[in-house]
């Protein structure tokens, strides 16, 4: 089994408590009208698709690195990257998560916006606006770019949720 095949295996059993999570933010209350005459009492919060990537970390490293999330660079077969999708415009929000300590259920996690994400790299790269971030590389090849969340703007918000209350 090759490396995605085993983090893929290993993270894919936190999707049914990601979509619990995340699942709360699509829906909101129907106005009034709707529930009235269109038997609607929930609706989407948008009219269109929302696609959501889900990354969720071992144990440890939340208290490590509180206060980041990391998004892979580079691969070893050199094919598109989480982080090159997204500067593409793809995805909407990303699901980080850490997992708790038997590695069954997340512990902490945050909803990020990658539109606003994306907006403050255009931003960081025009105006210098001090995103702090870094590079680091895990053992079976692959390359990742730290983001610091306490250093992006707050507009447009970056979290749309998290586990903290």
């Amino acid at each position: 089994m090759n490396y995605y095949d085993a983090n893929r295996s290993w993270s894919d059993r936190f999707l049914p408590e990601i979509k619990r999570l995340v699942g709360g933010h699509l829906l909101s209350s129907a106005p009034d009208h709707h529930d009235r005459h269109n038997a609607t009492d929930l609706m989407m919060l948008d009219a269109r698709d929302i696609r959501v990537a889900a990354r969720v970390r071992r144990y440890g490293y939340a208290e490590r690195y509180p206060n980041e999330f990391t998004i892979r660079c580079r691969i070893p077969s050199g094919g598109k990257t989480e982080l090159s999708k997204i500067v593409e415009g793809k995805g909407d929000w990303m699901f980080y998560g850490h997992a708790d300590a038997a590695n069954t259920n997340i512990a902490a996690w945050w909803l990020i916006d990658l539109r606003a994400f994306r907006a403050a790299l255009i931003r960081n790269q025009v105006n210098r606006t001090h995103l702090r971030y870094g590079k680091g590389q895990n053992p079976d090849g692959t390359g990742f770019v730290w983001f610091d969340l306490m250093s992006f703007p707050s507009e447009p918000p970056l979290i749309i949720a998290n586990s903290s209350p």
